[in-house]
């Protein structure tokens, strides 16, 4: 018999402490019980969808709109930022709990036997008692703050007493109960609060959505113009390559012919080396700047996408009129479109539905109670005169219930509870957060206020200033156009050294490059300045619907 103990308590240990290979994460005693072993594995995240439709010729194609549009589909940080309204949707349907009817039922079945004692129990040997009873429930609270309760029960007891003269007894119940506050949670404000607060807080969620989104679809447009500048510089880099390299050539030839001092060609050789490094540092910007906007638009996800180079095709140059705008009206668009407003709103709208619920959790709980009954019996009704007693007669569930419900035997009252703390410290202190909280929005409001004023101011300012480099950046770029080509004939004519000619190249190609990136601050002006006045979404057709994904 001790061998057999022993072989059990070994194989006990075995099976409650052996690890499963298969669920190394999971404890062996959990896993050996069966938790978790029915759980489904998490859904695969949807791939990045519509790159593909965007590939020509081995590279991937596109304009500003259809970086946005990708961007709106597959951008991680949007889909992150989403739950916020998913979760608020949840949490407004949280908030409508407490108004949820609940309905019950029970049911019970037991027999008891005793020896018997006494003769007031109605037998001399042995008390034998069955008991069934069944019922049904069903309660409610509105946002009145009334709560109704109703229930329907009913229950048969035999028993072999000569002592009970309904044998076997049936018995039913119905009851209706209104309780009501009269003073705290009376009315509906206190009991609806929780739910304009959630769709408070839903609209606040919509409100920093969508200012997410446009952030993003600012951060797009920066990269897009970022990679367009790196590209640009690429080339002018190149072609200030090509020049110093056909002057290298050129003055190699006039060493060979004797026409150039022999230490004047270190010059030229040292430009060439000089540009060779600018176009290796302007390849490798590309580079980071393509990853970056890659990461935007979810090309990164996909390796196939991943590899392809980019062929971003709008132009850095305006067309048509230039966009003006004076500060007064940009501040005027930025307070009437500003998602960051309707936020700042919905917070203090919050705090302000705080505070009277904080108030009324302040106030005396006095309950008004009120109940109507209907009571009835059935059963076999004996006369314990004769010996043995005598059947008188019969009734049933259906006679029970009949005087229930038409309340033969009725039973109604009313109760007045009042509950009155001496001191509500936790009430008190909930009042103090939700005025402190009052008030610490009403400064981040101001703050939000004066945030989104220097920035449209600084939006106005830097597009103007934009405009007027462009404008600048054309003159200097004609003027170093005009100065390479008269150096370039004093060269040749034998009056300026080759010093000039490659001082002239490296100003033309810095002149071309500053054209270009004032062309790109003005298209990043442009956006800035969408985006400061709230105008961002609107201008590239985008709109968010509820709480699904933002729509181009």
């Amino acid at each position: 018999m001790g061998r057999l103990h022993f072989f059990l308590f070994a194989a006990f240990l075995a099976f409650f402490c052996a690890a499963p290979s298969h669920a190394q994460s999971t404890s062996p005693f959990t896993t050996s019980l069966g938790f978790g072993a029915w759980q489904k594995p998490p859904a695969q995240l949807p791939p990045p969808q519509g790159l593909q439709d965007h590939v020509v010729n081995g590279k991937l194609t596109l304009t500003l709109d259809d970086s946005i549009r990708l961007a709106l589909a597959n951008n991680t940080d949007i889909r992150i930022d989403r739950a916020q309204i998913d979760f608020a949707v949840a949490n407004l349907q949280r908030t409508h709990s407490p108004f949820d009817p609940v309905a019950n039922s029970t049911f019970s079945d037991s027999r008891a036997k005793s020896p018997a004692i006494s003769l007031i129990q109605g037998t001399t040997s042995i008390l034998d008692t069955l008991s069934q009873s069944a019922g049904l429930g069903y309660t409610q609270t509105f946002q009145s703050g009334t709560n109704l309760q109703a229930s329907v029960s009913g229950s048969k007891s035999a028993t072999n007493s000569n002592l009970a003269f309904v044998n076997p007894s049936v018995s039913t119940n119905a009851q209706f109960t209104v309780t009501q506050p009269l003073l705290r949670n009376f009315g509906f404000f206190p009991n609806r609060a929780p739910i304009l607060i959630a769709q408070a807080n839903l609209k606040q969620a919509r409100a920093n959505f969508t200012a997410e989104v446009s952030n993003i679809i600012l951060q797009v447009v920066n990269d897009y113009w970022n990679v367009i500048l790196a590209r640009e510089n690429l080339e002018v880099q190149r072609k200030s390559l090509d020049e110093a390299q056909k002057s290298y050539e050129h003055d190699k030839k006039a060493l060979s012919l004797g026409a150039l001092p022999p230490l004047d060609i270190y010059r030229s050789e040292s430009q060439v080396a000089s540009q060779r490094v600018g176009v290796i540092q302007a390849e490798y910007a590309l580079m980071q700047s393509s990853d970056v906007f890659r990461r935007d638009i979810g090309a990164d996800l996909d390796p196939n996408i991943r590899a392809l180079d980019l062929d971003l095709t709008d132009q850095p140059a305006p067309v048509g009129e230039l966009p003006t705008m004076d500060i007064a009206t940009a501040l005027s668009r930025a307070l009437a479109n500003r998602p960051e407003f309707d936020s700042a709103r919905e917070q203090l709208a919050s705090d302000e539905l705080a505070i009277r619920l904080a108030h009324n959790n302040l106030k005396p709980d006095l309950e008004l109670s009120a109940f109507y009954a209907g009571n009835g019996v059935a059963g076999n009704q004996f006369n314990l005169n004769p010996t043995p007693p005598q059947l008188v007669s019969s009734t049933g569930f259906s006679d029970s219930f009949s005087q229930t419900f038409h309340f033969t035997y009725p039973a109604y009252g009313a109760s007045l509870t009042l509950n009155l703390p001496v001191r509500r410290h936790s009430a008190e202190a909930n009042l103090a957060d939700a005025l402190l909280n009052r008030g610490r929005d009403q400064y981040q409001e101001r703050r939000t206020n004066q945030a989104v004023t220097l920035e449209v101011t600084n939006a106005v300012h830097a597009l103007e200033q934009a405009k007027l480099s462009m404008e600048a950046a054309k003159v200097a770029e004609s003027l170093a156009v005009d100065t390479l080509h008269a150096d370039e004939r004093k060269y040749e004519l034998g009056a300026e050294p080759v010093f000039f000619v490659l001082d002239a190249q490296t100003r033309l190609a810095q002149a071309e490059l500053n054209l270009i990136q004032s062309q790109v601050n003005f298209q990043l002006a442009v956006a800035q300045l969408d985006h400061a006045t709230g105008d961002l979404l609107d201008h590239h057709h985008v709109q968010i619907v509820g709480s699904q994904n933002p729509h181009p």
